[in-house]
């Protein structure tokens, strides 16, 4: 199925997995990994300090290759020029995946910016209705007070990931960048859109909104801007 490049439609990541299914399911069960079972579990929900931040590494690690199939449809691969992925240069897999994930933001990025901003104080605290799963929270409005300020951040995060550069020149911009999202941010507004940008991150679902290959990219750099 790997191979496949249609088995990305519905090729999902663990993390995505490990969300959904016990509201469905019910609870996971001890699968026999105990000495390894903190270190998957911090690579999965990205407490790691390395799957869901900069700078990543080529691969997912070893529990989630990427390479095994192709880690985005293929045309977009070919409009990078990459037509091997299995040995491709890691410098031009890393910007075409991270290139990926930033044509997908800014694509939709006005009702992004909504979602995200439910994650704000005054989003928070609206009436909403008990559901199983712990991030299903589809009666929430944003923040409206932190939105605009939530929809600039974005911008940015959005300019990171379409930047044209390898990853060394990617560095650059984004001490450039910081400067920019420092000034985006009121400084009382601070923990509003710091938090609404981490209900997004914790929200990027694979398949549904891209490829794993292009959402380690997205919560890393969700990561990157909440760290400012």
């Amino acid at each position: 199925f790997d191979q496949r490049e249609s088995y990305l439609g519905f090729k999902s990541d663990f993390y995505t997995n490990v969300m959904d299914i016990p509201p469905q399911y019910g609870p996971g069960y001890d699968g026999g990994f105990e000495k390894k079972r903190e270190e998957y579990q911090a690579m999965i929900i990205g407490q790691d300090d390395t799957s869901w931040n900069l700078p990543l590494t080529h691969d997912a690690g070893p529990l989630e290759p990427l390479f095994y199939g192709p880690p985005l449809p293929l045309c977009a691969l070919d409009a990078a020029g990459i037509s091997d992925y299995r040995a491709s240069d890691p410098a031009a897999m890393a910007k075409t995946c991270r290139q990926a994930a930033g044509w997908k933001l800014a694509s939709n990025g006005v009702n992004v910016a909504r979602f995200a901003a439910r994650g704000g104080s005054k989003g928070a605290k609206n009436p909403r209705k008990t559901f199983q799963a712990p991030l299903a929270d589809p009666y929430a409005d944003p923040d409206d007070s932190a939105l605009p300020m939530v929809e600039k951040s974005l911008q940015i995060v959005c300019e990171a990931l379409l930047d044209d550069g390898d990853d060394a020149n990617h560095d650059s911009t984004l001490s450039v960048l910081e400067n920019e999202l420092s000034s985006a941010v009121d400084a009382g507004a601070r923990a509003d859109v710091m938090n609404s940008l981490a209900y997004l991150r914790d929200r990027v679902g694979v398949p549904r909104d891209m490829p794993l290959a292009a959402a380690r990219h997205l919560r890393a750099h969700l990561n990157w801007a909440i760290d400012v």
